[in-house]
């Protein structure tokens, strides 16, 4: 099935494919993402099947599901305590993007690469930027998830939450508040995406160990920002939180990558 739909028109089977796919999820019982969310949804989808083919796909539909599926745990309760996510999880055009607006440039660049539309500079120090775009693409999601399990499992299950900066006890749920259950899912999290990402073929297996090491710094990053900005600024929305959450993610990532590279040359 692969080799025909690597053969077939990447762009013509990402239409196909999303299209079926979110209708399914659009008569499903459980509303994963709203009609608008649903529309981004497909223009990611037919962007990253566009670019990256099967292989990209698969590691944002991981994304997607293990995501989904984690907000809703406990969710009643959450809601009951006001700290669950708004619209029971349902994903809007705003967690579409800021979810996956690292990830998508990422591959947009791959793709403008691939296509001979962007040539790398021959002087560059960067011996090889698409294997370094798909690291980055993979630590963006890697990172997403990672927040996502922490903030959730923390929030559904954390016996004992502190504030990041102070290390004081304070009530689930709040900005920057991190918990031992909720890390140490974030980490699970983080590992079980970067071995997809390995075993589609679009990592090297060192690859792995950067965006697990990435996605770690980039979460407890987040928690800060979380914990001293967010309330200061009204722009910094958990939306535009994430969006920074993730590109720290995939730069780390790849900067990680790049000094091991320099260094082993």
């Amino acid at each position: 099935m692969f080799s025909f739909l690597n053969s077939a028109n990447p762009w013509l089977v990402g239409v196909g494919l999303n299209t079926i796919l979110l209708s399914l999820v659009w008569f499903a019982p459980k509303k994963l993402l709203t009609p608008a969310g649903l529309l981004h949804a497909w223009l990611l989808g037919v962007l990253i099947w566009g670019t990256l083919g099967w292989q990209g796909y698969v590691v944002v539909m991981f994304y997607f599901l293990v995501g989904s599926g984690v907000t809703r745990i406990g969710m009643a309760q959450k809601e009951a305590e006001g700290i669950a996510e708004k619209r029971s999880g349902a994903r809007g055009p705003e967690n579409v993007w800021g979810s996956a607006l690292t990830g998508a440039l990422c591959a947009v660049g791959f793709g403008l690469i691939n296509a001979g539309l962007l040539l790398p500079n021959p002087q560059s120090p960067i011996p090889n930027p698409q294997s370094l775009l798909l690291l980055g693409y993979v630590a963006s999601f890697s990172t997403k998830l990672s927040d996502t399990c922490a903030s959730e499992v923390g929030k559904a299950y954390g016996q004992r939450t502190f504030l990041i900066t102070t290390l004081q006890p304070v009530p689930r749920g709040t900005e920057g508040a991190v918990s031992l259950e909720g890390t140490l899912a974030g980490v699970v999290a983080s590992i079980a995406i970067a071995i997809v990402g390995w075993g589609v073929g679009l990592l090297q297996p060192l690859g792995i160990a950067w965006c697990i090491l990435a996605a770690f710094i980039a979460t407890n990053l987040e928690s800060v920002i979380g914990a001293t900005l967010q309330a200061k600024y009204t722009w910094l929305t958990n939306e535009v939180v994430n969006i920074i959450n993730t590109f720290i993610g995939a730069i780390a990532a790849m900067l990680f990558a790049f000094i091991w590279m320099s260094v082993t040359a």
